[in-house]
């Protein structure tokens, strides 16, 4: 069995990358939860609010997709590449989903995503070359941060918002099982001055991607 080069390898991240951030490129395995939601009367201003909160937790899906490539490339053993290469599957569905909820919504990504894109995967290509089991403690930790966000978000959608509110329910039970998954593979948990690191960070993003 031939191993890609490294250059094979920067060719695939680079095509990822596009597909990524290409709207209508994602494709989901799964069915959107929301498929079977009736859609409930929002006003204009609980459209933009719902809308501001699906974006955001689209661009959390284009940074999850970025550090799991990033982390992917520098990972040593095959088994934790495969961990990494099978959860981003799965965030792909969770791209699709809220790009089209914010189809529906009328509304479009982020205009920064190429920008949290590129800085994602710089730092899951960090984190992969700092060691496996620090790679899947990132992702454990970064799961954590995710899902405290969408237990937020939940909290904050409009009460008539049923679509959003299931996707966002199918996304909270897949990256809890992401970060048990990593935790299980070998990774370390991090300590709380990191996690305050993190929190801070994703904060920006949040504020920013909310508006644009």
């Amino acid at each position: 069995m031939t191993t890609a080069s490294l250059g094979d390898k920067l060719v695939m991240s680079l095509d990822r990358a596009l597909k990524t951030l290409s709207p209508g490129s994602a494709r989901a395995r799964r069915d959107n939860p929301a498929i079977h939601g009736v859609e409930g009367e929002l006003d204009a201003s609980q459209k933009k609010h719902a809308a501001g909160l699906m974006r955001v937790n689209h661009t959390g899906e284009v940074c999850a997709q970025a550090l799991y490539q990033g982390q992917a490339l520098t990972a040593r053993r095959a088994d934790i590449k495969d961990t990494m290469a099978k959860a981003a599957a799965e965030e792909i569905d969770h791209l699709a989903w809220c790009e089209d909820r914010l189809r529906e919504l009328e509304s479009r990504p982020s205009v920064l995503n190429p920008a949290f894109y590129a800085l994602s995967f710089g730092v899951g290509a960090l984190a992969g070359i700092a060691g496996d089991k620090w790679s899947l403690g990132f992702v454990a930790a970064t799961e954590q941060q995710v899902c405290k966000h969408l237990q937020s978000h939940l909290d904050q959608l409009p009460e008539d918002d049923a679509k959003s509110r299931s996707i966002l329910q199918q996304m909270l039970q897949d990256e809890e099982e992401h970060a048990t998954r990593a935790i299980e593979a070998g990774g370390v948990q991090f300590n709380d001055g990191a996690k305050r690191g993190m929190t801070l960070l994703s904060r920006v993003m949040t504020r920013t991607t909310y508006r644009v």
